[in-house]
This record gives structure tokens, sequence and C-alpha cells, in this order.
């Protein structure tokens, strides 16, 4: 078997772990077995914490370095609006609106210079996923995105973000990566040299694709809407109208400001009553979200919500086709919660655009605040 990305990723982890194993040995990382020369992957979540905790931890080493990094370009007064304290009126100061610095906290990207907007940049690659339209390419997209409707429209565009750190950097402790703007709420929380929540995770774009002048073509949510779109395709007449909900939805349900306000009863189609290659789709759906998580812990949480395949229900309301205003679709488990929405079109109102959010009903900010 050819080496594939995930191989390719888990080894890159190894390796800046110091982690090494001889050709043709195994070992279990993640919940995944990979052997040395990538020839078999499988699947056990019963053991492997020390090698997962291992790469983790080296994970989260290279998010400190390059925040102390960048923490080094400021003077004092920079450093002011990035340290602040880890309450969670900071934690939640994010949305999906061009609003500035009326809802979000930190520091703009647009009052940096060159080098400490490279070291800025820097602190988010080494946090963020290394995958093609996902993680940190993904992130770098949606700023070019506002870049875009910056050229037809004010108030938008990739200065228009903020970067802060609620709590100190450091390999132990606790504190969070906190990084916004349009379209864009990215919360990672770091405990004790471990990444301990992923979410909330807001993405949204418009327009969904375009092509920049240099003749490059972006469409940052693709990866999302195909693996939403082949889930409900997978569907049958019968397991649609059981997925099918009963409200109409303009936009997300747990966007800023809902933290916590999970629906009590879980609704649609239970996955224990699709098969076994549904299963797979439902997983393929949610890792473009997952992925946007450090390789190591992106692995680690997928594993988990693949335990709870059987208890996460999936559901969507308008039409599957997601091409129109309304068009929602929704996996929600015992972990995972994914929505994904069509709107109108705000700058370019001849088209659809989309708006998405992760969270976790356990790991929001780390399991930090009790909504």
């Amino acid at each position: 078997m050819p080496e594939n990305n995930t191989h390719r990723r888990l080894k890159s982890r190894w390796k800046r772990a110091g982690i090494a194993f001889a050709a043709g040995t195994s070992l279990l990382f993640g919940g995944i077995y990979v052997s040395a020369n990538a020839a078999t992957v499988q699947s056990d979540s019963s053991s492997g914490e020390s090698a997962t905790t291992t790469a983790s931890s080296s994970a989260v080493s290279d998010v400190v370095d390059a925040a102390d990094a960048f923490l080094d370009t400021l003077d004092d007064d920079q450093q002011a609006d990035v340290l602040l304290d880890f309450t969670e009126a900071n934690a939640t100061a994010w949305s999906n609106l061009p609003c500035g610095s009326t809802c979000r906290v930190g520091i703009e990207l647009s009052s940096l210079s060159d080098e400490q907007l490279t070291a800025a940049k820097a602190v988010l690659e080494a946090a963020a996923g290394t995958g093609s339209d996902t993680g940190y390419d993904q992130i770098s997209q949606i700023l070019k995105a506002d870049d875009y409707l910056g050229e037809t429209a004010s108030g938008y565009g990739s200065g228009n973000y903020y970067l802060a750190f609620l709590g100190t950097p450091s390999t132990s402790g606790t504190w969070q990566l906190h990084f916004g703007g349009h379209h864009l709420a990215l919360n990672l929380t770091y405990k004790d040299g471990e990444v301990e929540g992923t979410t909330p995770f807001f993405i949204g774009v418009e327009p969904t694709s375009w092509t920049d002048d240099d003749g490059t073509s972006y469409a940052p949510l693709s990866g999302m809407y195909d693996g939403m779109k082949a889930m409900v395709d997978s569907l049958s007449d019968d397991e649609l109208s059981e997925a099918k909900l009963s409200d109409s939805f303009s936009d997300v349900l747990l966007g800023p400001d809902d933290d916590g306000d999970f629906p009590e009863t879980k609704e649609g189609l239970k996955g224990s009553e699709l098969t076994d290659d549904q299963q797979e789709l439902v997983l393929n759906a949610m890792e473009p979200w997952v992925d946007v998580a450090d390789d190591t812990t992106a692995a680690s949480v997928l594993s988990t919500y693949k335990s709870e395949l059987d208890d996460t229900y999936i559901s969507y309301s308008g039409s599957t086709d997601l091409s129109a205003q309304g068009d929602y679709v929704r996996i929600d488990g015992p972990g995972v919660w994914i929505e994904f929405v069509c709107q109108d079109g705000v700058v370019y109102q001849n088209q659809i655009h989309y708006h998405t959010v992760y969270r976790d009903h356990n790991t929001d900010y780390g399991g930090e605040f009790s909504f």
C-alpha cells in the first residue's frame, strides 16, 4: 500500500517528537496502527497513549515556542493587547461578523509590522493541521477570501483579524489560542502541555469559490461541502424522511453567544441505523472540521468520534442539494456537533455562501466553563 496523507502526517509528528522505529514494525499512534513502511493501518483505541502523549506534547511545545517568538517581536503595549486573562468573557468574545474589536479581543493583524505578522502566522501554522484545504491552509484561504471581498466592499480584509493568548503560553497551566475575524473563530485550549479542546471553531466563506488575479483558484470549504453532500446523498428515501428536521434554519444554531445551548434531545437518523459504509461517510464528513487542530490531536479526536458513531445523529433541513438559502446539515454525537448551512450572499447577493460551526459537547473552551 502506498504511503498516504495520514501516514505522512503522523510520521512527521513522530520525527519531531524524536520517535523512531525500525522498518517493518508497527506503532500505535492516536488510535491508529501505522507500520514503518506504511503497509498497514488499523484502528485500536485501547492502548498507545504514551506515543500519542509524546507527540502531542511535542506539538504543543512547538506552539509555545512560536508564541514566545511572536511575543518577542512586540513592544510592551502590544504584548498587553495579546496577553489577556483566560476568562469566560474573553474566551467567548468571537463572532462570524466583520465587527472588528467591538466583538473580539486581541491585537489586530493590520497593526503589525511585516516581521510581526510573519511571527503571528507562524503561531497559527504551528497550532493548526497541515492538510490541504484544512487546518492552517484553510485558515489562510479564509483571510484571502476577505481580501477578495474587500476589493468589492468596505470593511473587509485580512488585516481585520485578531490574535490573543488567553493565559500565558506554556507547557504547564491552562491557556487558549484565540484567533478570528469575519467568517472565522479559532479557539484552541491547552492544559499542562496537552490540547484540551479544539472548539468552538466557526468557519464560513463568501464567495464559496473565486480566482485571484494571479490565476490561483480557491474553494476553502469545498471539502466540508463534499463530505456533507456525500453523507446525505447516501441515504435512502426512508432514511431521508427520518433525518429530516421539522425546523428551518437561516444560520447555524450554535453560533457566537450561543455557548452551551445544545438541544436537549437529539434529532434525526441515529448512527446505529446506518451501514458501515454510511458510518464511514459520516466520519469523513466530520474530518475537515476536526483537522483544524494539529495532526496528532485531530487523529485522536477523530478516533473518539469514531467510537461514538452508533450514538451520533445526522439530520438536515431544506434540500439535500446544499445549494439554496436554508439548506442545512447537522452531525450531533455524544461529543461532536457540526452544522453546515447555506445562506444568500451578503456582498455577492446572486450567490449563496456557507456558514459552519464545530463544537464539542464536552470540550468547548477545554471544558473550562459551565454554560
